[in-house]
């Protein structure tokens, strides 16, 4: 793999129209570097520029070092890694600074900002694997034979092979084509919600919306076939 050079972090300064005198944040109530923080991000010129690099030098750090800990779990490592890391900064780095009135003093500056470098470290992270990745369906039988490989007795694996088959029934009679793809791409083969609802163009929660209307109808029906006990609903 050949070395990517490294990102460089463009300042775009812009004015935050009315901060100073309409902001939310009760700034007397926050610890002096809080409050140091939120006053420099806040003004224009050369002193937000500077509290902005500082901060990102700040993020940039802390991306690393949740890199390192939640790159075990996923095949990513070296330049690769850094460039996700560094994307996550940067992306932090916008969010903190455009919810900056957000921010109310129930724990330091920093400790605030974090939360929104881990949370982007850990999305690229978990999106890294389906990068240029062609979504799997589960169409092959391949996908159904895995479901039902149970590496117990015969007539346990038999039994396995039934369920799998009535389940494998259900969903192609049961779901309409569009709950079909999500429950096959989020439930059967694993594909993270929000990776999916990127390559679909819709949002997360509208998956997870899907994904939870096809399991309570595949559950009705496995119900009425006697594969699963019935449950009733709140």
């Amino acid at each position: 793999m050949s070395e990517m050079p490294p990102l460089t972090l463009t300042v775009t300064v812009t004015g935050r129209q009315g901060v100073a005198g309409s902001s939310a944040i009760a700034r007397e109530a926050l610890d002096a570097e809080s409050r140091a923080w939120v006053q420099s991000l806040s003004v224009e010129g050369d002193e937000r520029v500077q509290a902005v690099e500082r901060l990102y030098d700040l993020l940039l750090r802390a991306a690393r070092r949740e890199g390192q800990e939640r790159g075990r779990l996923v095949p990513v490592a070296g330049v690769e890694l850094d460039d996700i890391c560094q994307q996550a900064a940067g992306d932090a780095l916008v969010a903190v600074t455009s919810k900056l009135d957000d921010f109310r003093g129930a724990s330091r500056f920093t400790t605030w900002a974090y939360k929104f470098v881990v949370f982007e470290i850990s999305v690229k992270l978990r999106r890294h694997p389906w990068r240029g990745r062609t979504i799997p369906t589960a169409d092959d039988d391949p996908v159904w034979d895995r479901l039902a490989e149970d590496p117990r007795q015969a007539d346990s694996r038999l039994e396995s092979l039934d369920l799998v088959h009535a389940l494998r029934q259900a969903v192609e009679r049961e779901l309409t084509p569009r709950q079909r793809e999500v429950f096959k791409a989020v439930v059967l083969n694993e594909v993270p919600g929000d990776v999916l609802a990127e390559r679909l163009g819709t949002t997360r929660g509208a998956i997870y919306k899907m994904v939870h209307d096809a399991r309570r109808k595949l559950r009705r029906r496995m119900e009425a076939g006697g594969y699963m006990e019935p449950v009733a609903e709140a």
